[in-house]
């Protein structure tokens, strides 16, 4: 079966992947940039979680100089903010909390204050005048330099220090020192031994664009004032007002009004364009899991303030990448690349941007359960992939080698039999692709166990789910898939299929009016054939993904696996937490590099040698050296093969099927010879095997040198070279002549075509 590539001439259709609504509703599942609880609580917008890393760290200068973003006077903020961000802190669940003032206390002590940036700084036009003393005023000063505008204090007192020194007696001497010295340093004018009368702040009004004032002067001036204290504004004046409690509330206040001077310079109206104001409720999910409680160290040196730090856990939500490979391969949070897939869908209409990751992903769903909010990825790649298929955006290249391997599954290896002496069937065995593949041995005996202990006769179907074009995102060869097994299914009188693989199982159970079993499920009722094997040790039982959700296969597999005499260990995401071996989605066959990382992500787990109940996940974690074994080589005492390669898959599949004929259904099979050998050397076997290139190809290739004669002969080696174009791929096989036939040293393919010059 030829699989149509798209033209590179092809003009793209578009179609949009989500509604704008439907992918808000996604993003907005994933907590990953969702403030920590510490930072929520604070009204300043204080980042106190990279803060206290930084202490962590020792980097006092950069832990300084993060709280110098919220004020202009750390010492005064620091030894009187009130802390509401300890109370929120996640460890107090666990006992004591962070010390995070003493940690802000610490940063503002040991740091060292950057020198300001040189460079021209321009002034805004709109002018503004301040009238009071306290903590009010003196935050607001803060604010308003920072945002460069022209600004003068009216005050009481006569000097700067006795300015600072208002409602500060909280704050030692040293300390309120260091701000005074940051007050001299900025760019204030200052008018001392003035009485906030109200002629000054009439006078001030008419001479000021904008006149600051605390709210119990300007109240005493205009008894009637009406004052929104949420604004910091007063509603008939160009004046800016605020009622505090407290030094965290002084500073915060002082940045409400800080917006209102912006609001009012611009004639536009302080209630609106203001951004999220103060404390804020966070969605963040951060786990304890593994945390051990601690105690409060107390801080009186540096090293000290780097303990207490050290303590604080980073709260963050990374549930799903601290389990997931291939979100840890790329490195973001499923926000980020769902908002990255979805432009390159939608908007960029591009051919290769975000394919590899569109690709990549296993579609296991273990994201879903691993997320508090159950974010689906495979669900975003999944919708990409058939988006992608749709508008003619996916290359055929990165799935046609497992579509080709499906269609030759329900084509030249399909087989739909009643069992032997039998015109109708109660049930039929569906072993899966994989399972023919890899241990046709196990699948004999498994279908004649059941052709021998079950009532009502038991049909054989070998085959493809449709798994691998429904990963592809190719939903109308999906379509086509089920309806070629429905149509088979009905023919046998749509009995009770008996699924030897879980994704199979998962598959086959969407079909309408099927019912569908796991064979572990059938051998636990009629009980474990005698051949059984049993082994007395450790095994560490792996979940296939094909299993998420199905909590009776979990089960049953360990039931069966303790009868066996198998001491189980359930390893860490183990269950419906349990990450893909790599074989789903077709990773393996779209990125290599991601697929052997998700194998061994799931190799991490346990030591101990793997027990699975799928032939996918069974011959993956063989690959990569672990001893490896499915229940059913247990549970008839068969071995099956040791990693084969793609062409002894294949050779497999037709084998079994062609064997079961001879001898169950005494049909004749056709033998086909070539006439000629063909042996490869151990390197070319490798290199085929990595290059997805089949021994089938190579024959077809070498039919046609045998036809056409034509090759080139490589002078420096002494090999011929020819090739052939087989479907949308061309092969390239460099060989010998032997007296027997030909001896492959190596083949390679590529995509484009050759021509030849008349």
């Amino acid at each position: 079966m030829l699989i149509e590539e798209r033209a590179s001439t092809h003009v793209y259709r578009q179609k949009r992947m989500f509604t704008k609504e439907e992918l808000e509703q996604r993003e907005h599942l994933c907590v990953h940039e969702q403030p920590a609880y510490c930072v929520a609580a604070c009204p300043l917008k204080l980042d106190t979680k990279e803060l206290i890393g930084a202490v962590a760290d020792g980097d006092f200068d950069k832990a300084l100089a993060l709280y110098e973003k919220i004020t202009a006077f750390p010492n005064i903020l620091s030894a009187g903010c009130e802390a509401p961000c300890e109370e929120k802190c996640k460890l107090c669940s666990l006992g004591d909390g962070v010390s995070i003032s003493a940690i802000e206390a610490a940063a503002v002590n040991y740091g060292t204050q950057a020198p300001k940036r040189s460079g021209l700084h321009f002034k805004k036009k709109k002018t503004v005048a301040i009238i009071g003393s306290g903590l009010f005023p003196l935050f607001l000063t803060g604010e308003l330099v920072k945002k460069t505008y022209p600004l003068t204090v009216y005050c009481t007192q006569e000097n700067k220090e006795q300015w600072i020194s208002q409602q500060t007696e909280f704050v030692e001497k040293e300390a309120l020192g260091k701000d005074l010295a940051r007050l001299e340093k900025l760019d204030v004018e200052f008018r001392f031994k003035c009485e906030p009368d109200a002629s000054l702040l009439r006078k001030l009004q008419e001479e000021y664009d904008i006149v600051c004032a605390e709210y119990a002067a300007a109240k005493a001036v205009f008894p009637n004032l009406e004052a929104d204290r949420a604004l910091m504004y007063a509603r008939n004046e160009n004046l800016v007002t605020g009622e505090v409690s407290g030094v965290l509330d002084a500073a915060f206040c002082a940045k409400k009004a800080a917006i209102s001077v912006d609001r009012l310079a611009q004639k536009l109206d302080p209630a609106n364009t203001r951004g999220d104001e103060g404390p804020v409720e966070t969605k963040l999910y951060t786990s304890l899991e593994g945390v051990e409680p601690s105690k409060k160290i107390p801080i009186n040196s540096r090293e000290d303030a780097v303990s207490e730090a050290s303590r604080c856990i980073q709260c963050r939500c990374e549930e799903c990448i601290k389990g997931c490979a291939y979100l840890q391969h790329y490195n973001k949070f499923p926000r980020q690349l769902t908002r990255e897939i979805y432009n390159n869908v939608s908007i960029i209409m591009g051919d290769h941007m975000m394919n590899k990751p569109i690709n990549a992903c296993s579609l296991c769903g273990q994201c879903s359960v691993l997320c508090p909010n159950g974010y689906d990825m495979a669900e975003i790649c999944h919708v990409a992939r058939q988006n992608m298929v749709t508008t003619g955006k996916m290359p055929l290249a990165p799935h046609e080698f497992a579509l080709m391997d499906m269609s030759f599954s329900n084509d030249e290896a399909f087989l739909c039999r009643h069992q032997p002496g039998w015109t109708t069937s109660k049930y039929v065995f569906f072993p899966g692709c994989q399972a023919t593949a890899i241990a046709p041995a196990t699948v004999k005996r498994a279908y004649l166990d059941l052709c021998s202990r079950l009532d009502g006769g038991v049909a054989l179907m070998l085959g493809c789910c449709g798994a691998i074009c429904d990963w592809a995102g190719r939903y109308e060869m999906y379509d086509d898939t089920v309806a070629f097994l429905d149509e088979n299914l009905k023919a046998l009188g749509n009995p009770i299929i008996i699924s030897g693989c879980p994704s199979c199982k998962k598959e086959l159970s969407g079909h309408e009016g099927v019912e569908v079993h796991g064979i572990w499920e059938i051998l636990e009722n009629i009980g474990l054939p005698s051949c059984s094997k049993r082994i007395e040790k450790p095994v560490a039982v792996h979940d296939s993904c094909g299993a998420r959700g199905d909590r009776e296969t979990q089960d049953s597999i360990r039931r069966i696996a303790e009868k066996l005499g198998c001491q189980v260990v359930d390893t860490p995401y183990s269950g419906d937490k349990s990450p893909c071996c790599g074989y789903g989605g077709l990773t393996q066959y779209t990125n290599r590099e991601v697929a052997k990382e998700m194998t061994r992500k799931c190799l991490e787990r346990s030591e101990l040698p793997y027990l699975s109940y799928c032939m996918a996940c069974r011959d993956r974690f063989a690959r990569e050296g672990r001893e490896s074994m499915h229940i059913l080589e247990l549970i008839y005492g068969t071995a099956a093969d040791n990693c084969p390669d793609i062409s002894k898959k294949r050779y497999n599949r037709l084998g079994l099927k062609n064997q079961l004929r001879e001898e169950l259904w005494d049909e004749e099979v056709e033998k086909i010879e070539l006439g000629y050998t063909i042996e490869y050397t151990q390197q070319a076997e490798e290199l085929m095997d990595d290059r997805m290139i089949l021994k089938t190809d190579v024959i077809q290739v070498m039919n046609n040198f045998r036809e056409t004669r034509e090759a080139v002969l490589d002078g420096d080696s002494g090999l011929m070279i020819t090739r052939c174009r087989l479907g949308n791929v061309t092969f390239w096989v460099k060989f010998r002549e032997t007296p027997e036939g030909y001896l492959v040293e190596s083949a390679y393919s590529h995509r484009m075509k050759i021509a030849t010059r008349e």
